[in-house]
Order: C-alpha cells, then structure tokens, then sequence
C-alpha cells in the first residue's frame, strides 16, 4: 500500500508488518524517515515534523539522513550517483515532481539535461528500489556508478552485527557473523558474474535469533560485477549502498537521448528473527520473482559424474533406462555432447551434436528418454569458446580482449562478448535451432570463468561491457523462453558463480555447488537458505567414495536426505550401483516426491544449525510437516537431543506418519521430537499430519 500526504511532500509504503517512508524536506533534500515495524501516514508526518539533529563542525547534516546520497555539496558519505560530463563532475539536482503507477513511487529529480528517477515498490514485506537515469540533453553523460539504492538503519543503542555469504569454488554460501564497526565493510565481484566469493545479500541485527528479533536484510539482482558497502558513520548511523559494478572506474556513458535503468536492490525487515526474514524472502522469491514457483522442480539425473567427456548415445541411453527405474522424471545429458568436445580443450561454441557420438542428432536419444516417461535436458556454455572450434577460427574478434596483450585463458576457454548484437545474434540462431531439433526440456546453462580481459577493440567506451555483457546474456535468455515457454533452465556458473535475484527472474532453479558432499552440502544449504528458497536449490545424490572432492564414504540414506532438502537430483554412475542401492535409490525418490510440496513451497525453519552434532530443518504447508535431520558424529553414546518443531498449532494434534506415533502441537513446540539418529553421517526424515 502507498499513501501520499496532503502536501505531496511525504510518502509511505507499507506491507503486511513493515512501513517504509520518506520526506522532501524545505529545501529540496529527500531524507529517509522510517524503515521498519508498521506505521500510519500520520506517524509518518510526525517523524517528518521532528527537529533536525544536531551535527557537528566539519560534518554535513545530510549524511546519514539522505534517501539517495549523491556525488556533490555538502556530503562525505559514499555517494550512489556519480556522473561527469566534460565541463563538471557531480550532481546538483533539484526535485521536479513524484508520480505513481499502481503500488510503484516515482520521484523525478533534474540536474540539466540528466533526468534522475528514483523507483520504490512494496512486495510483501520487501521494498524494490531502483533508479532509472534520462539524459535530456545535448551532451553525453558519463556514468562513473550509478548505485540502486542506499538503505538508512534507525538509531539502536545496542551495536549492530553484520551477516554475510562468502566462500570459493566448492565451498559458497557459508554464513559468516561479526560486529560492525566504524568505517566500511565492502563486499561484491570485480569478476564479471556474481561471483563464488560472496553473494549479494547481507543483513544486519543487533540482538536477533534464529526466531526473534528485528533484521534488516538488502539483496541484489544483478548478475554481474557488484558492490555493496555497509559503514557506520561517525554518528554511528549505518547506511548500506548497492548496485552494479565493483568501482568507480565507469559504468557507461548515456548518450542524448539515452536511458540506463540500475537492477533492482531489494530491501526486507522483519522482527521474526533470521528466521521470519529467510520465510519472507522465500515468500516474496516465489511470488515475484522465480518462474512458474507454484510448479514443482522434477527429480532429475545429470550424467557429468558418471561419465564426464566419454559419452555416446548408447551408454546414455543405458544410464536413463536405470534412472527411469528409480523414479526419476528428468534425465539430462552434460558436458561432451556437441562439436569435438572431447575434452575441455575444443568444442565451445559449436553447438551441434557431434556426429561421431550422436549419428543422427539428439533427437533419438530425446525421443527414448521422453518414451521411458522421463523429459530430457541439456548443458550448454553459451558465453563461451575454446580457441579449438570452428567459431574461435571464423570469428576470433567476438571475444573479450584487449589489442596488443595476452588473450588469457581459463579451462581453456575465453569469454564470447555479447555486448556485440553480432554475438547474441549467432548465438540465439544456434540455440534456437538446438532447442528445436529435439523434445527438449531443460537447459542447463553453464559459465565457468571469469572476466579477465575485458576490452572490447574499437567501441570508443569500452566499460559499457561489463554491463552490456550482462543486459545481452538476460535478453538471449528472455528471447530463448518466450520461443521455447516448455524450457526450463538452470543457471550454474561452476556451481554457485551466478546465484542473485537477477538471474532467478529468469531460470527455474540454480546449482548450488560444485561440491556434492552431502556433510558440506548442509553448510552450504544453510548459507544458502539465509536468502533463498529450497524451490531453486538443486541439490545432487553423488557417488560414496565421493569422487568430486574429498573422498568421504557416506550412506546413501545420508546422501539422499541431504539432497532432498532442495530440489532433488541424482548425479552418480548408476551403471555402477548394486541392485540393492537401486531399490534403496527408488523408495529415497518415491518418499522425497511425497514431501516435495512441502520442501519446494512450505515454510522454511532451521531447527539446528550444521555446526556438528544433530542439525535438522522443518518445511510446514498447510496441515503437514516434514524433519530432515543429520546427526554427524555422536559422542560418548548419547542420544540426539530433541527438536523442537516450529510453526505448529499448539493446540492440535500431529501423527507421525513413520511411526504412528500422535503429538501433541504444544509438546512438539515446547519438548521436541526426538529422532532415531545414531554413529555417524547418519539421517532421518519425518513426517506429521495434523489430524
């Protein structure tokens, strides 16, 4: 809901428990008013009525209070705008008019010939911001950074705490927790995606729990390079700025009669602890964000494990007649399928099945796999190419280089650079014509490096790339869905390399990590989880010895119960499994199909987290729950402690469906449940009913 007052002058957006409000002040400063618990227009006015604080000498009675700080006068603070032209560098805008378009707040602000607005929407609980920039004018404007929003924190006598994702290769998405101080915490990618390093999400609480306490939450949806700087100003005020670009080196320049809208920076509180803030950002990720949410992820089966590059049609078709036996109802072909793609060192780019491998296309091995009642998927590496392949040796300009220097390669490959119409044009004529030759039903679309040499010969501004690139790969991928609606595709990127709001627009789910270990896996989940739903978590059963990574022996139970707290997948050799393993394989499958709706679509409670010991999660929707549970090692004999279960009617009754077994709602809340777990690595899934 929006509400505007009388004066025009103050405006509040609210959700169902939060408000979010701002105020233009007597001369012509827009300041930040409130972001938390719900208030009334009224209150709204009231904080806006309120005396200016007091500042000190050699400080600006701006910073820390301004909605959109900008680049010029009397600020200090980092500013999120900041552009030049070839007579100044700054801004001096003054306030034009505010209008609205359903539940959406547009605040148009002028500087010369560069309109500047500023775009707020409440989603749930989730406020949207972004900025869109115009320039009217006769002139070029060079655009340094151009940030989506900065979000003020109220004053809290108690000092703030900083929550944040960070990792590598195989090891993404583990939380990390410390106290902020004085100065600036900057986090983001210079990478040219979003990165393994750090996802764009952070939060910020004084005193909260897992199920108390306020949080406040910012995440970004943009897959490309990134910033997001938290600082704690002298005045202990903390503001928190973000948006594409790691620095200030250039975004673009707008030509006259250019636009330039930034990603969406997307902003949450919640007094429900990190918990209610992980539900309500599942909530709003289903709802406004992810494709087609309210259909379930089928079980798949990807083929990289068990075969890497060695393929033919024949030994696929023998692994999907075994994954068809377990239940499962995708089976996708990797790595190794097109061009002379033998290896990592040839083939990107050529996106053709090879002849040797595939004689008559991949249409026959579609067609077996679709007649064994499974949908067939694919891999793709479409912004990529080996220096080996008939594309590199017609086209060697398309990639991303810089004249004179070393064209460096990672995996043998280089980035295809689809700022260039050229390049998106050839590839949307190659995939187009894949995705057509075949009942193909998932793509899973891989990047695996970064930007290293990102020059563009001959484009007079050659910064526009790193955002250009971005804006291509998102308009390949729309183009591609609007012909194809019966695809779905995931986005991987090495594992979790490519993992934001942005992306999850436009694909159906996302690959977590590289690494299959189901012990790791529950970090990584967890981390994972802080921000988004298990509805886009792929998540694989591999092979024990696990071959990936670590060698670590693990049961198949432990295996299956880790991944099926995602969307569940299978990525072992099943030529290899026993006939024993199969029968196990397939019940695992037929029982995570049961619970998949509460998985996919129910409420998220972390009952424990996996720091040892017994950890556990809950899914609840509607009248039915279900208890993943991992114990990792018991100690000294002792049994797993009891869970305390979430989001239960006290007053009701709950059946066990493994046992039998009838709770009651208030004992499960106040004493737990205890689950059977013993030795190590070992699981339990439990179901409830309400009866």
């Amino acid at each position: 809901m929006l509400e505007i007052a009388e004066n025009g002058r103050t405006w509040i957006l609210s959700g169902p428990t939060s408000s979010y409000a701002l105020h233009l002040g007597a001369e012509g400063e827009l300041l930040h008013l409130h972001w938390g618990a719900r208030i009334s227009l009224a209150d709204a006015e009231a904080l806006a009525a309120r005396p200016e604080p007091k500042y000190w000498p050699f400080e600006s009675q701006l910073d820390g209070r301004e909605e959109y700080p900008v680049e010029g006068g009397p600020r200090f603070t980092r500013p999120a705008l900041s552009v030049r032209t070839d007579e100044r560098r700054g801004t001096e805008w003054t306030f034009e008019r505010y209008d609205t378009e359903g539940d959406e707040l547009r605040l148009r602000f002028r500087d010369g010939g560069l309109a500047i607005t500023l775009h707020h929407r409440m989603r749930h609980d989730v406020v949207e911001r972004w900025v869109t920039l115009d320039n009217d004018g006769p002139e070029p404007v060079e655009v340094l950074r151009a940030d989506s929003a900065t979000w003020t924190l109220p004053d809290r006598e108690d000092a703030w705490r900083l929550s944040q994702l960070h990792g590598r290769w195989a090891a993404e998405s583990r939380l990390t927790q410390a106290p902020l101080t004085y100065g600036e915490k900057v986090i983001g990618s210079r990478r040219g995606h979003t990165g393994h390093q750090h996802l764009p999400w952070v939060a910020l609480d004084t005193d909260a729990t897992e199920e108390r306490g306020e949080v406040y939450g910012c995440a970004l949806g943009w897959s490309g390079s990134w910033r997001i700087a938290v600082a704690q100003l002298p005045d202990a005020r903390v503001q928190i700025t973000g948006g594409a670009g790691y620095d200030d080196s250039g975004l673009l320049s707008l030509a006259a009669g250019e636009s330039f809208a930034t990603p969406v920076f997307a902003g949450l509180w919640s007094d429900g602890g990190f918990g209610g803030a992980s539900r309500a950002w599942h909530a709003y990720q289903r709802a406004y964000v992810i494709p087609d949410a309210d259909q379930d992820r089928p079980v798949l089966f990807n083929s990289w494990e068990a075969t890497n590059f060695d393929i033919s049609e024949e030994q696929q078709g023998t692994l999907a007649r075994r994954a068809a036996a377990i239940g499962v109802e995708l089976f996708v072909v990797d790595d190794g399928w097109f061009g002379t793609r033998t290896s990592d060192r040839a083939g990107l780019g050529d996106w053709a099945p090879n002849p040797d491998r595939f004689p008559s296309g991949l249409k026959p091995l579609a067609d077996y796999v679709c007649a064994l009642g499974m949908q067939f998927g694919i891999w793709v590496e479409p912004e990529m190419v080996n220096p080996d392949s008939e594309l590199y040796r017609a086209h060697p300009d398309w990639v991303q280089y810089q004249a004179g220097r070393k064209r460096t390669e990672f995996r043998n490959q280089l980035v295809l650079n689809l700022a260039r119409e050229d390049v998106r044009e050839y590839l949307w004529e190659q995939l187009d014509t894949l995705l057509s030759s075949a009942p193909i039903d998932y793509v899973k679309w891989d990047f695996n490096r970064c930007f290293t040499d990102a020059g563009w010969p001959g484009e007079p501004y050659p910064q526009r790339l790193w955002v250009d690139h971005v804006r291509g790969f998102y308009a390949l991928l729309d183009r591609l869905r609007a012909a194809h609606p019966g695809v779905a595709f995931e986005s991987c990127s090495g594992g979790g390399g490519r993992i934001d709001l942005g992306v999850m627009s436009r694909t159906d789910q996302v690959w977590t990590s590289d690494n299959t270990d189901p012990l790791d896996r529950l970090a990584i989940q967890h981390g994972f989880s802080q921000i988004h739903p298990a509805r886009v978590m792929a998540a694989w059963v591999t092979d024990s010895p696990n071959t990936q990574l670590n060698g670590r022996v693990s049961s198949l139970r432990f295996r299956f119960v880790s991944a099926m707290a995602g969307v569940l997948g299978v990525g072992g050799d099943l030529a290899e499994w026993t006939e024993e393993e199969l029968a196990e394989a397939h019940e695992w499958v037929e029982l995570y199909k049961r619970i998949r709706p509460l998985v996919q679509r129910g409420d998220l409670y972390r009952l424990r987290a996996p720091r040892g010991g017994l950890s556990a999660v809950q899914y609840v929707l509607g009248d039915e729950t279900v208890v993943l549970a991992w114990l990792q090692a018991q100690q000294y004999g002792e049994s797993a402690p009891a869970l305390r279960l979430r989001g239960l009617d006290p007053t009701a009754s709950y059946e066990c469906l493994e046992t039998g077994e009838v709770h009651r709602g208030a004992v499960l809340l106040h004493h737990g449940l205890r689950v059977d777990v013993r030795g190590d690595l070992d699981a339990a899934v439990l179901r409830l009913r309400r009866i």
